[in-house]
């Protein structure tokens, strides 16, 4: 029998419990690792797995006109499918407050266009009107799923028709059953409410059964669609020229469907690339963490077989014996951790990918599973071979140590024996078997640092935009809509100035809004003209324009466009193609037909120039002082209304915030964990090193208290270099850690896009200090209280 084999038989025997909590600590590690590096890639792949198997749409068309001729555009070349949906609400009785939105209005609805995959249950028959389908996250938000019965409620036929609808729907019910749980790209939840809204879709059946209820007696109410190309993207110019052809406009709202998806995608990689950063942490934990116990354990069995080299062990034989157990330890840990990481893969991916994720559920990355359960034990042999070598070769080292700048500085102070010996002990190697790593507990005490205070730094970027809706340009608090397609409700002028009279009102802009088209890209143009008061323009560069030829692009379309501040845009409206200088890129307020990123600002003059009289919608945007309640101003201008000739058609709403803030909220967890990590990664290395400097340098604390030195400063030797410790990585952690968050949060700011503010964790940065000496001393009270029990005359005799 092998020398091997007869040492891992002791060992088994002798160190049972040691071999199973290595184990247990490279399963936790491999599951964590394992589980994190999986979810990335299922996550940061999630948006195109759903698009191969859903047909997605290539656009939305907005005409946002009654009678609309649809079978006009199913004609044109490249038209693979159109899915028209009316743009009119229904209700749930079963729910109140909630409504549904865009039921669609033709057969080709799930299945030519948008066919989405389907989570539970079948899709709804196209023939029955008392059928609806869910999306993924409406059965937890609500309670109710596949067989559960809703009871849509639609409106009356006048309420159809009226434009402002208000008060409770007069139509007819219909008991519908939830036969199904979707989603696609269109059929999907979103990150703001996850199912709580455009959550619920009727069969075509429905519309088909009861016309009028949703257009109205007249058919004044309008259809859009969704269109599928048969070149996907690459048709689209072809698609406007051929549109604008048959309808003889150029205003009309195309959304370039892939620009959403690409939004989706790129929300999707920043959480992926975190996760990748949480997995690379937890390995450098678990390497720190494991590490320490592979080292402790190798170095225990190297002691002890150095009493057969005279009887003719070898090196290589002393290595394999040592290295054995930990190695098939780490196979079984690495097993059980790597179905664990298989388990996790239940609850990914996380965040914005799970809204996309075509198949949710158990699903296994043979990549990262199969390499992963093949990494961890090399890693583990890698580790213990090299621990075990240094405790070989340690004891025949002759280098002379180098002395610590800051020890020698210490020492020539005359500052008292066992601070000079804590800084050693911090900062220098030492010799021979005594010798013990200092760089890595540095390290790891900076990263740790770090680590805290750039997750800190970066929550506190994500903490003021989600309370400060101005870092999304969103100045206007409040909404009034006068007209729409070119026609006013009531008189305009009356309505802003009952807003402008409310003492809590700041600034009314009298804003209309058109789409022009530049470049095959449809922009939404807002006017700004201040009827009274005013309310700052967000700008990340340049000025608002001053004449009619100018113009303010938000940062989405003057990418798209390749314009930036100076550059010229070539904007068609009804009027006709102009160019148009770009003096300033900005935000726009967030609206129903576009995100506060993407649209443009003229003047009053270049509106009509572009325009003339038309308009798709007519705004009043009202800006409140600091401090006023927005739902108590909204009720009394509510109650305005109703003096005013036309004034009951006026609705009244609070801006909503854009969906990107929930994006930023919904990573606000990564970095934290993160930097959790980062922290355990410190402590354990910190702690690692003080107890390891006390055991291997027990030889010279003996000596000092062989000359005097008393039980209170051996343990004050400890304390210093604990100390120390910590100080050196708040002198390197902080800057690096304030600079790191805010680098992080301005890549996150000119993503999303946002207005960049460098955000101060103040209270991070107050108790950053006092918490790294005091964790770091805690952590020393084992070893100080080890150090000062040591017994002196067994350690010099013995060594």
């Amino acid at each position: 029998m092998s020398l091997v084999s007869v040492w891992l038989r002791l060992e088994a025997r002798r160190r049972a419990r040691s071999l199973a909590v290595l184990a247990l600590l490279v399963a936790v590690a491999t599951t964590t690792v394992l589980a994190a590096l999986a979810g990335a890639r299922r996550g940061d792949s999630a948006m195109a797995r759903l698009n191969a198997v859903t047909l997605p749409a290539d656009a939305v068309v907005l005409p946002n006109q009654p009678g609309f001729d649809w079978d006009a555009v199913r004609a044109l070349p490249g038209v693979a499918a159109v899915s028209g949906f009316a743009v009119a609400p229904f209700f749930v009785e079963e729910l109140p407050g909630y409504f549904g939105y865009l039921p669609p209005v033709d057969r080709e609805a799930f299945r030519t266009v948008e066919r989405p995959v389907v989570l539970e249950g079948r899709l709804a028959d196209p023939a029955r009107p008392d059928e609806v389908m869910v999306t993924g996250y409406f059965p937890g938000a609500y309670g109710l799923g596949v067989g559960d019965t809703l009871t849509l409620r639609l409106l009356s036929e006048r309420q159809a028709g009226d434009f402002i609808f208000s008060g409770e729907p007069g139509g007819p019910r219909v008991r519908a059953r939830i036969v199904g749980v979707i989603r696609s790209p269109w059929y999907s939840d979103k990150l703001a409410d996850k199912g709580a809204w455009f959550s619920v879709f009727p069969s075509p059946a429905l519309f088909a059964a009861h016309p009028k209820n949703f257009l109205g007696p007249s058919s004044s109410g309008f259809v859009n669609a969704l269109v599928r190309l048969d070149q996907g993207e690459r048709g689209l110019p072809a698609f406007r020229a051929g549109l604008a052809k048959i309808t003889g406009r150029t205003d009309i709202e195309i959304w370039n469907a892939a620009d959403v998806a690409r939004h989706r995608q790129q929300v999707n990689a920043y959480e992926s690339l975190c996760l990748v950063f949480f997995a690379l942490a937890a390995l450098a934990a678990a390497i720190v963490l494991v590490g320490q116990s592979v080292a402790r354990y190798v170095a225990a069995g190297v002691g002890e077989l150095q009493v057969l080299r005279a009887s003719g062990l070898t090196t290589r034989q002393c290595l394999s014996a040592v290295c054995a157990g930990p190695f098939l330890a780490s196979v079984a840990g690495s097993t059980l951790g790597t179905a664990g990481a298989a388990a996790a893969s239940m609850w990914t991916p996380i965040g914005a990918a799970s809204l996309v994720e075509p198949a949710p559920g158990f699903s296994a990355d043979p990549l990262v599973l199969g390499c992963g359960w093949a990494a961890a034990p090399l890693l583990v042999l890698a580790g213990a071979l090299a621990a075990a070598w240094l405790a070989v070769v340690s004891a025949r080292s002759e280098a002379a140590p180098v002395r610590s700048v800051v020890a020698r500085a210490a020492d020539r102070l005359g500052l008292p024996v066992p601070l000079v010996a804590g800084a050693r002990f911090a900062l220098e190697r030492g010799q021979g078997a005594s010798s013990v790593p200092v760089r890595p507990a540095l390290v790891a005490a900076v990263a740790g640092v770090l680590g805290v205070l750039a997750s800190f730094t970066f929550a506190a970027g994500v903490a003021d935009a989600a309370g400060n809706p101005t870092r999304f340009g969103q100045t206007f608090q409040l909404t009034a809509y006068l007209g729409e397609s070119g026609e006013d409700w009531a008189a305009a002028e009356q309505v802003m100035t009952a807003a402008a009279r409310d003492p809590d009102v700041a600034g009314v802009n009298d804003a209309r809004v058109a789409v022009a088209e530049a470049g095959g890209v449809s922009v939404t143009v807002y006017r700004h003209q201040s009827f009274a008061g005013s309310a700052d323009v967000v700008l990340l560069s340049g000025r608002m324009p001053e004449g009619p030829g100018e113009v303010v692009l938000a940062p989405t379309t003057a990418r798209s466009l390749r314009a930036e501040v100076g550059s010229s845009v070539r904007l068609a409206g009804t009027t006709g193609p102009r160019e148009m200088t770009v003096r300033g890129i900005g935000f726009v307020p967030q609206g129903s037909h576009n995100d506060y990123d993407a649209g443009a600002w003229a003047t009053a003059d270049g509106f009509e120039a572009m325009f003339g009289a038309a308009f798709k919608y007519h705004l009043a945007l009202v800006a409140l002082r600091p401090g006023a309640d927005p739902q108590a101003v909204l009720d009394r201008l509510t109650k305005d209304m109703a003096g005013i000739g036309g004034g009951d058609r006026i609705s009244v709403e609070a801006m909503q915030p854009p969906e990107q803030l929930a994006e930023v909220q919904d990573v606000q967890i990564l970095p934290l964990f993160l930097g959790g990590f980062l922290a355990l990664l410190a402590v354990g290395a910190v702690g690692h090193a003080l107890a390891t400097a006390v055991r291997r340098r027990r030889h010279e604390v003996a000596v000092m208290r062989a000359l005097g030195m008393t039980r209170a400063q051996s343990r004050l030797v400890v304390f210093t270099q604990a100390s120390l410790l910590a100080v050196a990585g708040l002198a390197f952690g902080v800057p690096l850690g304030v600079a790191l968050g805010r680098t992080l949060w301005r890549v996150v700011a000119e993503r999303t896009p946002l207005f960049y503010e460098p955000p101060v964790a103040l209270w991070a940065l107050l108790a950053i200090g006092p918490a790294a000496v005091l964790i770091a001393n805690l952590l020393a009270l084992w070893p100080g209280w080890h150090a000062a029990r040591l017994r002196i005359g067994h350690i010099l005799r013995t060594e």
